[in-house]
């Protein structure tokens, strides 16, 4: 893969499940190894073999090339009672190298960490905002990659970004009005910025769904909507995240909800979801109510306002489960309750009142923890 490459295709599986044709199976094989390394401890190469279809002289040859690349290592002898020589223990070598994750969503500060191959934060690190927008947004982010890439401690395998807007598979973000983006190539710029990082750039919902897909509790297809500095939806089905023909799939905060106008919205239309939700608006409305009456109503307004833009897509795809990510003191009480009796009101119960809804638990730094799993996908075929 190129250096700098922003390798996340449309329509890819997040991590192989099996053989594949011929031309395509050194890589396919290659990562089917190391998923199943990584999601099991304590295997053998004969283990590895069982576990994947692949015959043992393949694994064997894969794992040498791996243990060479310093991604795997021999971990010592299993305890074994059988007679013979007692199998040798292989895994991920978790400590050889670092992520870096960057999260770009909230409406004050950029985030970031260093973490480990398990998705474990090593380093955190944020900087202000500081309302700053366009070339000024895009040198914050640049001034925290590099405070980050300095304090890593093993090399850098890659760097996941989790941004606001539209953004095509090369990383360029062709929209993102909350930062003042438009047609930014921040994938490009981050890799010259590192000295050659590869960098993956992805919308910050996308990147939720991902870190929900591979370190939460996601089970089936999933929506997960991200509530920060604007709204949006990632969305994971069948194992495949989707970004949509012209990768704005998700893209939910300026879908207009209701026939009352509502608010003007940044983007300059009215009544957007974002205006009744994203964390500043829906702040600044409970600052300004009166008592706890008004407040409970304001949270309940932008749950079923949610709710109205979210049926749609529940009754259209049928899914099993939508997840609610953002602050917990927003979104606890009035507001997910809201939001679940408006999908029960505008949904068949017989086939949608399955679907389950929750808030996250993977906590403010589901954003970093999904660019960890993006950079695994992108660089190791696993998650």
């Amino acid at each position: 893969m190129a250096i700098g490459s922003n390798r996340l295709a449309t329509g890819r599986a997040l991590r192989p499940t099996a053989k594949v044709l011929p031309e395509h199976a050194r890589e396919h094989n290659r990562s089917l190894v190391l998923q199943t390394l990584y999601s099991t401890s304590g295997m053998s190469r004969a283990d590895v073999a069982r576990e994947t279809g692949l015959t043992r002289v393949t694994v064997s040859d894969l794992v040498a090339q791996l243990i060479a690349e310093g991604l795997v290592v021999e971990t010592g002898q299993r305890e074994d009672s059988r007679p013979g020589k007692p199998a040798t223990l292989i895994d991920i070598a978790r400590d050889s190298h670092q992520i870096i994750g960057v999260d770009l969503s909230d409406h004050a500060v950029l985030r970031g960490a260093v973490l480990n191959l398990d998705g474990e934060t090593i380093v955190h690190q944020e900087l202000p905002l500081e309302g700053a927008q366009g070339a000024a947004a895009t040198a914050k982010v640049t001034a925290l990659l590099q405070t980050l890439q300095a304090k890593a401690t093993r090399p850098v395998l890659g760097v996941g970004v989790g941004t606001p807007g539209v953004v095509d598979l090369d990383g360029n973000v062709l929209l993102a009005p909350n930062l003042g983006w438009k047609d930014e190539p921040l994938r490009r710029t981050l890799a010259e910025a590192s000295g050659g990082l590869p960098i993956v750039v992805a919308n910050d919902a996308n990147v939720a769904a991902l870190a929900e897909h591979g370190f939460g509790d996601a089970d089936g297809d999933t929506l997960v909507v991200t509530i920060g500095h604007g709204v949006g939806a990632g969305l994971v089905l069948h194992g495949i995240a989707v970004y949509g023909s012209r990768f704005a799939a998700g893209e939910i905060g300026h879908v207009t909800v209701g026939t009352d106008q509502g608010p003007l919205c940044a983007c300059g239309k009215h009544g957007c979801l974002e205006t009744w939700l994203a964390v500043p608006r829906l702040t600044a409305a409970l600052a300004a109510a009166a008592g706890d009456a008004e407040r409970s109503a304001i949270l309940t307004e932008a749950g079923a306002r949610l709710g109205i833009a979210l049926a749609p897509v529940v009754g259209a795809l049928d899914l099993s489960e939508v997840v609610l990510a953002g602050p917990s003191e927003l979104i606890d009480g009035p507001l997910i309750d809201a939001v679940a009796d408006t999908l029960r009101e505008r949904t068949l119960p017989d086939f949608h009142g399955h679907v389950g809804l929750r808030r996250s638990g993977l906590g403010p730094d589901i954003v970093i923890r999904g660019a960890a799993v993006m950079v695994l996908s992108a660089r190791l075929g696993v998650s």
